[in-house]
């Protein structure tokens, strides 16, 4: 196996990067991390594949994840309050694709919430469709969230995953 220390440093370092912005809650930098025609994802089946026809807990292409991000600022839907407080961790990441100006890779996030007294913990497999930009970084293209218990009965999630 040859891997390329610095294209893993490079997405790493981005990754990174979008989630810290997430944690503290710099939403409108984070819309400007995406490719307009990029999608968020939250399948609910791990299995499938064929997100354009199945259900999902989300399925945000640019406008949805504007009016998500709205919600989150503006503090309007129960759901988002009081704001929970976020921490990610994301490890194991793994370059699986690199051609042409796409890079696929996978990692693993473990995320903390803290909201209402209570501390939540959310472990998913997320795979990111990065695309290179001419001026150096990248866009995200695809994200992917597969929470490990997505079967399984989720409350509210009042966040960016």
């Amino acid at each position: 196996m040859n891997i390329n220390l610095n294209l893993l440093n490079e997405v790493t370092a981005f990754i990174w990067a979008e989630a810290d912005m997430l944690d503290h809650s710099e939403y409108q930098e984070w819309l400007n991390l995406w490719n307009e025609e990029g999608k968020y994802i939250i399948p609910i089946d791990p299995k499938l594949t064929d997100y354009e026809n199945n259900l999902n807990y989300a399925y945000d292409d640019h406008h949805m994840r504007k009016l998500r991000v709205q919600r989150l600022e503006n503090g309007e839907a129960i759901s988002t309050s009081p704001k929970a407080n976020t921490v990610r961790s994301l490890s194991r990441v793994r370059v699986i694709q690199d051609q042409d100006n796409e890079i696929v890779l996978r990692c693993a996030q473990n995320l903390r919430e803290f909201r209402k007294e209570n501390l939540k913990h959310y472990t998913a497999d997320v795979t990111y469709h990065l695309i290179r930009q001419q001026e150096g970084g990248f866009k995200i293209n695809r994200k992917i969230i597969n929470l490990v218990n997505s079967t399984d009965t989720l409350a509210g999630i009042s966040y960016i995953l």
